[in-house]
């Protein structure tokens, strides 16, 4: 299954931002300093996930689990 480099930083965006948003809203109180690592978690993932590339798949190896 292949998976475009900008929807897998997409969701990657969104995981990152909800963990650093349900931290941040433990005291139900977002301060500044709190939205601007949520901001800074979101970018983080957005570019560090666009840009490592997908692994690519060799034609001789299996398909299946290894080792199983």
């Amino acid at each position: 299954m292949r998976i475009a480099s900008i929807a897998k930083s997409l969701i990657a965006g969104i995981a990152a931002g909800s963990a650093a948003a349900v931290t941040a809203a433990q005291d139900n109180v977002i301060t500044t300093g709190e939205g601007v690592t949520m901001a800074l978690a979101v970018l983080g993932a957005w570019g560090i996930t666009y840009a490592v590339p997908n692994k690519p798949s060799s034609p001789s190896a299996p398909a299946g689990p290894q080792g199983v």
